[in-house]
């Protein structure tokens, strides 16, 4: 297939006036754009991210702006089975961890930003233990003052990694990327909200079989009880899934 052909964004579906991109496999589009050094901003949508930006136009725009939006959570793979697309979640968590695993054999360049101090850094030493080859460049926490943040951002540009992923939950980190993004025009920008937390062990996922039957915000809540009141977004998820908005 002509490279040029597999490296146009794939043509959307919509979940609540959302673009959601369907591919078989989102780890591969995404190494034909790491190699085409084409500048990929990554969304990983779920139900409550697409709530909040029903109710967040700025939030709703960078998600159209988004380069690829993949089918995070179960209310969403809920949402499009009802209108006929048989598809399968696609957590963040794992493509990153797909992509990170390919960058060690490409020899791509990767960059952690986001998450509470020193956890990032927990994230970067975990990595470098189960891929040695990864060329991870840089490592830097959600919490530096604004000086220290534009020192940063000074440092991303003079390293340029292919990869950065950023953990600031959402929905700054969508914001974020959106702002920054121009200062690594060809590298590919991944959201992982909580992934660093879990790479470093401050936090597990969900046990498999809760994973498999799509109730891991189940054992989210139960690690995180204070998210009761932003998971209430589900069940009026659902509601406006069965609807037919």
């Amino acid at each position: 297939m002509n490279p040029s052909i597999q490296n146009k964004p794939p043509s959307p579906v919509q979940v609540l006036g959302l673009p959601l991109h369907l591919l078989a496999d989102y780890g591969a589009w995404l190494g034909d754009r790491l190699r085409s050094a084409l500048s990929t901003h990554v969304v990983t949508l779920n139900a409550e991210m697409a709530m909040q930006a029903e109710a967040d136009s700025q939030l709703a725009a960078v998600i159209h702006q988004a380069d690829l939006v993949v089918p995070d959570g179960a209310g969403v793979v809920f949402y499009l089975g009802l209108r006929g697309h048989r598809i399968q979640r696609c957590p963040g968590i794992e493509l990153a961890e797909q992509v990170l695993q390919q960058a060690e054999i490409e020899g791509w360049s990767v960059f952690f930003y986001g998450g509470q101090p020193g956890v990032a850094e927990a994230a970067a030493r975990h990595w470098q233990d189960r891929c040695p080859g990864l060329n991870l460049v840089g490592v830097a926490d959600g919490y530096g003052d604004a000086t220290a943040q534009r020192q940063m951002v000074d440092t991303l540009e003079r390293l340029h990694p292919q990869l950065i992923f950023v953990g600031l939950g959402v929905p700054r980190q969508e914001f974020w990327i959106q702002q920054h993004r121009d200062r690594c025009p060809q590298s590919t920008w991944i959201g992982v909200g909580g992934s660093f937390d879990i790479w470093a062990q401050v936090k597990s996922r969900a046990p498999l079989f809760l994973r498999n039957n799509n109730l891991e915000w189940t054992y989210r809540l139960y690690q995180e009880p204070w998210r009761w009141r932003r998971m209430l977004a589900l069940p009026q998820f659902a509601w406006k899934a069965l609807r037919g908005e």
